[in-house]
């Protein structure tokens, strides 16, 4: 079994089980103040489990199956392993809840949940090995994937700034963010190929 489909079955499962039961559902999300006060540090990576609803998580699991794979069969081509991979989704978490940590570490009422920064940064990866491979926007039109990470960039920071629809856009970015410089941390050489492709 890969590790994205490991990780996707955990994440069914988990989301599932929380659906209905809302002492799990807090005991696993991101909540800035607990982790901050009671240093609850789990939290950074079981939020990443936990989703709201079966779109939530069905958008989430489907693009990450998407692009997990590729990215699973592209680090194991190179030689990094597993590991690179596991760093890649994980450290994609950790990264995309810094910014909540800071700003809302003393406000206990805050929440969030979701994979999306671990999965905007898989996805984010790809684009950097691929840049011109299409990407469906809105499943349906297709686009370089460059040009999808560019408008993707700027939608979740004006989606930010506006607020409003209960959507953790700077999860977004900053998992994003992480996920495509990822691979030139792993290897520097990589950015030289990513800039012979323009």
């Amino acid at each position: 079994m890969t590790i994205t489909y490991l990780i996707i079955g955990i994440t069914v499962v988990v989301s599932y089980l929380c659906f209905n039961n809302r002492e799990l559902f807090v005991k696993l999300a991101l909540i800035p103040y607990l982790v901050i006060k009671k240093k609850e540090w789990y939290r950074v990576i079981t939020h990443g489990f936990v989703h709201a609803d079966f779109t939530h998580l069905l958008v989430n699991m489907f693009t990450f199956w998407s692009f997990g794979m590729y990215m699973e069969q592209a680090f194991r081509y190179m030689g990094f392993g597993n590991g690179a991979f596991l760093g890649l989704y994980f450290g994609g978490l950790i990264v995309a809840s810094a910014p909540d940590l800071v700003k809302h570490h003393n406000n206990p009422a805050y929440i969030s949940i979701g994979a999306s920064g671990a999965v905007s940064a898989v996805l984010f990866s790809a684009i950097f090995l691929d840049p011109w491979s299409k990407i469906l926007l809105f499943a349906a039109l297709p686009i370089p994937g460059i040009v999808f990470g560019v408008l993707y960039l700027i939608y979740c920071q004006y989606m930010n700034k506006r607020g409003g629809d209960n959507i953790n856009h700077n999860a977004h970015f900053y998992g994003a963010v992480y996920g495509f410089v990822y691979p030139a941390l792993l290897d520097p050489t990589l950015l030289r190929s990513f800039l012979s492709h323009f």
